[in-house]
């Protein structure tokens, strides 16, 4: 059974608006992108989306540390992850980068900003 799937894509500021045909649950077309990345970014949200997740967590110290996903998770696994990275409590000193927790669902949870 075929079925379209209109999205906006989100890869760049363009924002194209594109047009998935699935089939069987598979995607066999995209069209409206402008760059081979939309096409990309179409085929995977409608078979598996993802998502990066920027967030904050509270340092020992009382600080509020901004923390993302070093690689986008599983949309469906967010509120799971938020549960484990509301959990974290870092001690400072931490730089941009820093590993924050090792495994969320495939990603790291890193720092996106240097506190001292």
């Amino acid at each position: 059974m075929n079925t379209k799937r209109e999205l906006t894509c989100i890869v760049c500021p363009i924002g194209c608006s594109l047009v998935a045909e699935l089939c069987d649950g598979k995607v066999v077309s995209v069209t409206g992108n402008t760059c081979p990345r939309g096409k990309v970014y179409a085929e995977t949200e409608c078979v598996a989306p993802m998502r990066t997740i920027t967030t904050t967590v509270k340092c020992k110290n009382g600080e509020m540390l901004p923390v993302k996903t070093a690689t986008p998770i599983p949309k469906e696994k967010m509120a799971e992850a938020m549960e484990i990275i509301n959990k974290a409590n870092p001690d400072l000193p931490i730089s941009v980068g820093d590993v924050i927790i090792e495994s969320v669902f495939g990603s790291k949870i890193v720092a996106a900003k240097n506190l001292d």
